[in-house]
């Protein structure tokens, strides 16, 4: 099933990012209809103009100013990149450059268009793309990627998905020389979903150097699954940890590396819906502007933690997620240390009840379905 998602396309060319089956190529297909297609997928392609780039504008003779061409996986070739230079000043040809890893992208040399290109990414379904197949449990229990999503046995997409993963980005890529290594090292990084990165924890589980496992850090995050969300520093006058948390991309893709596709547990629970709610902030971010940054914060003096303070326009929003059903005030402790931080607008608390209310001292109490629709009305802040 196609759904409608929230990109939209931009007025020049623009790099469109995202893991594997996240939709891109469906999307590009039903926006730009008309487009000049070349697949990097297409091995004999492949192998023709990565032995020789200039090829590429041999096959864009045709095409005229403001026409659109979409190159797909275009960081196989990252030399492509200056004939997509040139084509752009020389012919106003607009290009969508869609990739699943950022990795080569990133290398020194690579022409990344200096501004002639936008920045975007695509991200796993939302619930307003969704729609009235959104389903809580379901989104945490397999995740919304939609090639799962899709899938008439979602337990075994997710589980061909992360082999697909293994195959595809990292030995066709040749981004680890230690493929064992690596194996062991996936469904222990997965556990620290939601958590401070620990990366001398993840070595000693997974029998590796600590070096090793901040170079494998740096393939999930360039191959997009992970992020690094870092800590907020409020200058308040207290200590505050300064490590970053962890955030797989998607909560099946995570489940799967642990091997644990059975329904969610209650322990589990907690930290797959905080990171769902870490990804409808990125997804809506770029099409909406959510925020400038985005970050945690958690005195080290306490266990108090505040999962979420957005920051725009010189001003912030504090948001904690809990997965309990019923409310308590015992929910609002890390919400009211942060009472004093200048510039502090909105204090919410999103759980997984139906009461919405309001405290004496002004935080919101959110049910999640009150907090989908302030993110897709784009009312979330005041």
């Amino acid at each position: 099933m196609l759904y409608t998602r929230l990109a939209q396309v931009p007025e020049q060319s623009f790099f469109l990012l995202g893991i594997r089956g996240v939709g891109k190529s469906t999307w590009v297909r039903e926006a730009l209809p008309d487009a000049l297609r070349i697949d990097l997928l297409d091995e004999a392609l492949f192998t023709d103009l990565l032995a020789d780039p200039s090829l590429f504008r041999q096959l864009l003779s045709k095409q005229q100013t403001g026409d659109w061409v979409v190159v797909d996986e275009v960081q196989r070739i990252p030399a492509l990149l200056n004939e997509v230079h040139r084509l752009i000043e020389e012919r106003g040809i607009k290009f969508a450059l869609l990739g699943s890893s950022a990795r080569k992208l990133k290398t020194a040399g690579t022409n990344l268009l200096a501004g002639r290109a936008l920045n975007k990414a695509m991200h796993p379904l939302t619930p307003s793309e969704l729609g009235d197949d959104f389903n809580l449990d379901e989104a945490l229990r397999f995740g919304t990627v939609p090639l799962v999503c899709s899938s008439p046995d979602r337990r075994e997409a997710l589980n061909s998905y992360t082999q697909l993963y293994l195959r595809e980005e990292i030995r066709a890529e040749a981004l680890v020389r230690n493929l064992s290594g690596f194996v062991r090292f996936l469904p222990v990084a997965a556990l620290m979903h939601a958590q401070t990165l620990n990366a001398a924890g993840i070595a000693r589980d997974a029998g590796i150097a600590r070096a090793t496992v901040n170079g494998y850090l740096e393939i999930l995050e360039d191959t997009l699954l992970t992020t690094r969300l870092s800590a907020f520093e409020t200058k308040m006058r207290v200590r505050e940890r300064r490590r970053p948390k962890f955030y797989w991309v998607d909560c099946g893709v995570v489940r799967a590396l642990k091997r644990q596709l059975g329904p969610v547990t209650a322990e589990e629970r907690g930290a797959l819906l905080e990171g769902w709610v870490f990804g409808l902030f990125n997804a809506h971010n770029e099409h909406q502007h959510l925020f400038d940054d985005i970050g945690y914060w958690a005195p080290t003096e306490s266990r108090t933690e505040v999962d979420f303070v957005l920051t725009r326009d010189g001003g912030h929003m504090a948001i904690e997620v809990k997965s309990a059903n019923r409310y308590n005030t015992a929910m609002l402790k890390g919400l009211r240390s942060l009472a004093e931080l200048p510039g502090l607008c909105r204090r919410v608390l999103v759980y997984s009840g139906t009461r919405a209310l309001r405290t004496d001292d002004g935080i919101e109490v959110w049910p999640l379905s009150d907090f989908h629709q302030a993110l897709s009305t784009d009312q979330l802040w005041p």
